[in-house]
């Protein structure tokens, strides 16, 4: 695995500065929402402006990528960095709405540029990177929840600890600069590589879309939902997200070695069934220690969903196409990632958080039906 993390060192840089902005955010969401006046409703409509302007952004994605080459990502991680700066001196909801939407045009954007480096990478390699490169991200989510949860304890102010943040992603971008991944060289009589379609995306994008309306729901609300339904103060209700993180990065870096054993889909069988029951658990908790089980097993069972669909999406491309494969997906997975939020809000706002994550739960279990149409285009292929 060191080989590994030695050889993905760049686009890794990425990752773990992605995990630095997300883990501050969901440990800060209790301090944010309350500042911008906004109520649970409120504050998943703001983050479903959000995402209108990352599936923007992310649409054009491939075009800044082919643009800056190499330099894209770093370029895109000093702008998120500098945007995640501004909610946190937002006063009025419509203000925190344009501010994360801000902040999610260049997550979106960052995401896709990272992952189509790795996916590169992998194809030169033959190493299978992307649970490695995933697993990186949720050790700094981890650690971010929790550095942020101690600060805000402490007093910290929300644009105190995204200084901190912007800081350790200046650190981290001089690592992707020193480590870039270029494409390799194509032969000038190569033939074209065929036309990419969605049938040939869409199960790879749905699947995403189910992992990150879990993982980002989760990551917003857990938090709260501690601190509101079972009486956790700042640094307790920061385990929530900080405990998500934790054991998504395990069950990534132990999907790193599964993936080389089981199949993919015996593998996301085991993994939806795993992260449903722990939404349910964490939902209907009674203390906090049966929550903090919860979101545990689902962070080990959602961990392994959206690598391995990424990774099967680049292996099913040409390298040409890589990019605009994993930015089509993603904008399809993305919905999953900005929706969950305010789907979470509008269901707290109508029948309480226990509900929310319930829902999730069943949400999850739909992964072994999209799993259909995956498994006969890899017999296929097969």
């Amino acid at each position: 695995m060191l080989s590994d993390l030695h050889l993905s060192r760049g686009p890794v840089a990425a990752f773990v500065a992605q995990g630095l902005f997300w883990g501050a955010f969901a440990a800060l969401v209790p301090v944010l929402k309350p500042q911008a006046g906004l109520s649970d409703a409120g504050f998943g409509l703001a983050m479903l402006v959000a995402a209108v302007g990352a599936f923007g952004a992310m649409w054009l994605a491939p075009w800044f990528e082919r643009r800056f080459g190499v330099r894209a990502v770093p370029i895109l991680a000093g702008y998120t960095a500098l945007a995640f700066l501004v909610p946190g001196l937002t006063a009025n909801g419509v203000a925190f709405a344009l501010a994360m939407m801000f902040c999610a045009m260049g997550s979106g954007s960052l995401d896709v540029a990272m992952n189509a480096r790795v996916s590169v990478l992998e194809g030169r390699s033959g190493r299978p990177l992307m649970n490695l490169a995933h697993g990186m991200f949720s050790v700094a989510y981890a650690v971010a929840a929790l550095g942020a949860g101690f600060a805000r304890e402490l007093g910290a102010s929300p644009v105190a600890i995204y200084g901190v943040v912007a800081g350790l992603t200046g650190l981290l971008v001089l690592q992707v600069l020193a480590a870039p991944v270029h494409d390799p060289e194509r032969a000038p009589d190569a033939p074209d590589p065929p036309a990419l379609g969605w049938a040939l995306l869409l199960p790879g994008g749905l699947i995403i879309l189910v992992a990150f309306m879990a993982e980002q729901a989760t990551e917003g609300w857990s938090a709260l939902h501690l601190e509101r339904n079972l009486g956790a103060g700042a640094a307790e209700g920061a385990f929530g997200p900080a405990i998500l993180g934790a054991t998504m990065a395990v069950g990534r870096l132990s999907g790193q070695a599964a993936v080389q054993r089981f199949s993919e889909a015996q593998v996301l069988r085991l993994a939806a069934a795993l992260s449903a029951a722990g939404a349910l658990l964490a939902a209907w908790a009674p203390v906090l220690g049966l929550a903090y089980a919860g979101f545990a097993m689902l962070g080990l069972g959602v961990s392994v969903v959206a690598p391995m669909a990424f990774a099967w999406v680049g292996r099913l491309v040409a390298v040409e196409h890589k990019a605009l494969a994993i930015s089509r997906v993603a904008i399809l997975g993305y919905a999953g990632f900005f929706v969950g939020p305010p789907i979470m809000g509008f269901l707290s706002e109508g029948f309480g958080l226990h509900a929310s994550f319930s829902a999730m739960a069943l949400v999850l279990l739909a992964v072994p039906v999209l799993l259909v149409p995956w498994q006969g285009r890899r017999a296929a292929r097969g």
